[in-house]
């Protein structure tokens, strides 16, 4: 067999064979990655905190202004106890720094500087008057709202857009009162008051509104703080023989004046602000308190139910009952609690924002447990109350609708 010719055969079937094999289609190309077509992901807001917030309670608990002081810390204490049951503020606890101011101007002011490291969201409190305008500035240039429990005229006078009231100013309760004494027909009048802040300003505007009303003041006296002989300031009402008294002092002095005047036999009317006729001014003054009448702003004894159920629970808690100061303390908190809950957020300024030209109605936060309105200035406005003290306890005679102001009807 020819060998070569075997190959070759060989050779070409195998060329034959390749050239009828389909040919394979070349690979296609991997497809490009797809495109990203949606805008980045925003970044994850921050959880909201559930750490407390924070608020620093300057108060007199202890020195000339205890009375007060006290009963405004238990206020704030009740309150705060009652809004952490129910869920705390926008989901935070209440916390609460407190500090005694001792009743002295200068340690407020230290106090509140060194509560102001811990930034807290707000300032609630102190009471007097004279430590307030001390106070004040350090709130101001923190830009941290202060609700606190003075009444001297002044105090909302001095262009603070972070300092609030939680009663009324002289400039609001006294045209109140001076128009009731009017009507009775009382030609003169002697004026006694303590010479501090809170004393010469209720002094000052009762004054001015005596005079519009023709009254003549006959006897202008003034007493000081922690005094405790009344004797001679006592015989010079009487030998003024003015047709009335007015008293204008904190709560002790003006417990200590009622039983001087009972002891030197005094019989003419005598009346008073929210502060005479006060609960601890009654437990003080026992019998001599009765007949007492004037005008308070703030009252357990007042015809609203609200009012009257927290002073049921305040006396439970506290075995003693409250006066002006302990609903003062109480409805402060909620003030923040509503402003808060409407600005969603605990923003300090935004909270000092909120608290001007504002309305505030028990169907907004019953714990406010009146309607209230803030002014521009800080200033409130709401019912009041005529009382007279009759048995040692303070019964209201009448509800006096509020003034009305510039903003207060804005919500």
């Amino acid at each position: 067999m020819n060998t070569n010719f075997v190959y070759g055969a060989f050779a070409l079937s195998l060329v034959l064979a390749a050239c009828a094999a389909p040919t394979a289609a070349p690979a296609k190309p991997a497809a490009p990655a797809a495109a990203l077509t949606t805008a980045p992901a925003a970044p994850a807001k921050p959880a909201a905190s559930t750490e407390p917030v924070l608020f620093i309670v300057p108060a007199e608990l202890s020195g000339a202004g205890t009375a007060a002081g006290t009963p405004w810390r238990d206020g704030l204490e009740m309150a705060r106890e009652e809004i952490n049951a129910a869920g705390g503020i926008l989901g935070r606890q209440v916390k609460f720094e407190v500090y005694d101011t001792a009743s002295d101007p200068s340690n407020s002011k230290a106090l509140i500087a060194k509560g102001l490291d811990l930034k807290p969201y707000a300032i609630l409190g102190p009471m007097f008057s004279g430590s307030i305008i001390v106070n004040q500035v350090e709130a101001q240039r923190a830009k941290v709202p202060q609700i606190m429990g003075g009444e001297a005229v002044n105090l909302t006078q001095q262009k603070n857009a972070y300092l609030f009231r939680t009663s009324f100013s002289q400039a609001s309760s006294m045209p109140k009162l001076v128009n009731y004494i009017k009507t009775t027909n009382a030609k003169s009048i002697a004026v006694l008051y303590v010479n501090n802040d809170f004393g010469k300003g209720g002094r000052s505007t009762a004054i001015k509104e005596f005079e519009k009303a023709g009254i003549k003041v006959v006897a202008d006296l003034s007493t000081e703080e922690k005094q405790t002989d009344f004797a001679p300031d006592v015989l010079k009402i009487i030998n003024s023989n003015a047709d009335a008294l007015f008293v204008y002092l904190n709560e002790e002095e003006s417990a200590r004046t009622l039983q001087e005047l009972r002891k030197q036999n005094y019989k003419n009317p005598i009346y008073g602000e929210t502060t005479l006729l006060g609960a601890q001014v009654l437990k003080i003054a026992g019998d001599a308190a009765n007949g007492v009448q004037g005008h308070v702003g703030l009252s357990v004894d007042a015809p609203v139910p609200a009012i009257q159920e927290f002073g049921k629970k305040f006396e439970a808690k506290y075995k003693y009952k409250s006066d002006h100061n302990g609903i003062k303390g109480y409805t402060a908190l909620f003030f923040v609690k509503e402003i808060t809950e409407r600005t969603g957020k605990f923003d300090p300024q935004a909270l000092a924002d909120g608290l001007h030209c504002t309305k505030i109605t028990t169907k907004d936060e019953p714990g406010v447990m009146m309607d209230v309105m803030f002014d521009e200035n800080g200033d409130v406005d709401r019912e009041s109350f005529l009382a007279e003290v009759k048995g040692g306890q303070q019964v209201i005679t009448k509800v006096l609708p509020p003034l009305g102001g510039t903003c207060g009807d804005k919500k």
